[in-house]
């Protein structure tokens, strides 16, 4: 049976829904999804609401109703199951790790996979620290592009509290790959953390020769 969530949101977007609005999203992602046609603050004052009133028990139901929404089409339930899961930290644990690694690769574009950095992965290696190096390093040898980007980005917003070591591990791994959004990962990743040390990654590309142009430019964009 479907569960019972899935059908409620599905009545909430399909009110809220403006055709024109639909049709310039879906072209905006090479028309890979179908949408509603709702824009983000709208839908995110939807979803908080939702999400406010409608608790989840565990974390099998929150995986079970995740998992309902990732296989229909609309690229809004995609959204509303990544903002669903970051709203649930409290019942984050070692079972997060499969569901999340779930959500990167399947429906899988650049807006829902660092989407889902944003509200969930990012968040649950500050709280589960411990799973860092065996989870992402498993990602970073992954033949999936989209666990290989999220194995460089999910440091994007830690400053001081990144990891050098495993970052230049992860680029060194990956700085021949030829995917465009993994070359993208590196430079962002590199322009990120240049707002907290600069010269680190000044020194980094000049000591990384096989860095592609477009990593390059990324990461020195405001050095």
């Amino acid at each position: 049976m479907p569960h019972p969530y899935l059908k409620e949101i599905q009545k909430i977007f399909l009110a809220n829904g403006d055709q024109l609005i639909a049709k310039e999203a879906k072209a905006y992602l090479l028309n890979q999804f179908e949408f509603y046609g709702i824009k983000t603050p709208l839908r995110r004052q939807l979803c908080k609401a939702f999400y406010k009133t409608h608790p989840i028990k565990d974390h099998t139901e929150l995986s079970k109703l995740i998992k309902e929404c990732f296989n229909e089409p609309q690229r809004e339930l995609h959204y509303f199951a990544i903002e669903l899961l970051g709203h649930h930290k409290k019942i984050w644990s070692i079972k997060t790790i499969p569901l999340i690694e779930w959500m990167i690769t399947h429906q899988s574009w650049w807006d829902s996979v660092d989407s889902t950095n944003t509200h969930v992965i990012s968040k649950f290696f500050l709280l589960h620290p411990e799973h860092i190096d065996a989870c992402t390093s498993k990602w970073n040898q992954s033949s999936n592009k989209w666990l290989i980007r999220m194995s460089i980005l999910f440091q994007l917003t830690y400053k001081t509290k990144t990891d050098t070591n495993l970052l230049s591990r992860y680029i060194e791994n990956s700085q021949l790959h030829e995917d465009f959004f993994v070359r993208k990962a590196i430079g962002w990743a590199l322009r990120a953390y240049a707002y907290t040390n600069k010269k680190w990654v000044v020194q980094f590309v000049k000591a990384h020769p096989l860095l592609n142009n477009l990593s390059k430019k990324e990461a020195l964009k405001h050095c």
